[in-house]
């Protein structure tokens, strides 16, 4: 049987996902961490590139798991020393999550190429081909929480 272009591009898309997460995996037992761990440095980098607080609370439900589970990766993260715990300047109470500067240089020595990889890539793409693909992927990230909701 032969399949559609738009089945064979799920296919390539799937293919991608793959490497990606072996990428992670090999990145975490590397450096002493969890997949787990390596999960939560990437919502707290996406949480600073928003200017989204970052707070043990939000941490779990961004990776969904218990007080118990968000504050073993925070311990682990935070011996590692990738993570910070810092009070809040708008509200002392509150405890906000930082990525540390050695997080961030350990990921760009690991996912470095890979990025500047992709950037060039984009690059040979007109601006409405990059449009296309950012659609594209946005659509199918939302495609996946909807999933994931009705779970």
């Amino acid at each position: 049987m032969t399949e559609s272009s738009e089945v064979r591009i799920f296919h390539l898309l799937r293919a991608v996902t793959v490497e990606f997460g072996l990428r992670q995996g090999e990145f975490a037992t590397r450096n002493g961490m969890h997949a787990t761990d390596v999960r939560a440095l990437i919502c707290l980098l996406d949480a600073e590139r928003a200017g989204t607080d970052a707070t043990a609370g939000w941490l779990g439900a961004q990776l969904g798991l218990n007080s118990a589970g968000t504050t073993a990766v925070i311990d682990r993260l935070e011996r590692l020393g990738h993570l910070a715990r810092v009070r809040d300047d708008r509200d002392r109470r509150r405890v906000l999550l930082r990525i540390e500067e050695s997080a961030k240089d350990l990921g760009r020595a690991s996912f470095g190429p890979l990025i500047e990889g992709t950037v060039a890539l984009l690059r040979q793409f007109d601006a409405g081909e990059v449009d296309t693909v950012r659609r594209f992927l946005a659509g199918v990230r939302e495609i996946m929480a909807a999933d994931h909701m009705e779970d």
